[in-house]
């Protein structure tokens, strides 16, 4: 410490160091993590569009991609839903009470539009 002390320009840059420190109650090294954000309330889905109701169910043999007319197999199916590209990614279903669903062509439910 003594020879520190007799270069004042590196006395100067420890002392800043340890009073910066110091100031602030923070270690030098010391990590600052985010703020816990606070988690937001989740939307509750209608039984008439959840996939539990059995007429928004893949084992459904409406919704079914067994069914033909939801099959990929059916290129004349009115039911077909399209990317962008013109290539067929699933097909819709419609229950009862109006819900669209809409699905893969392997069965999984990728979505809905309720009733209007």
């Amino acid at each position: 410490m003594k020879k520190a002390i007799k270069n004042p320009l590196i006395g100067a840059a420890i002392g800043a160091v340890v009073i910066l420190g110091s100031t602030h109650n923070t270690p030098v090294n010391a990590q600052v993590f985010p703020q816990i954000q606070t988690p937001q309330p989740t939307t509750i889905t209608p039984y008439n569009a959840s996939p539990y109701n059995y007429n928004n169910s893949e084992f459904n043999y409406n919704n079914s991609p067994y069914n033909y007319n939801n099959s990929p197999y059916n290129y004349n199916s009115p039911n077909r839903i399209y990317d962008n590209s013109g290539n067929a990614k699933g097909y819709t279903t419609q229950t009862p009470s109006g819900v669209t669903n809409y699905f893969d062509f392997d069965g999984n439910r990728l979505g809905y539009q309720p009733a209007q």
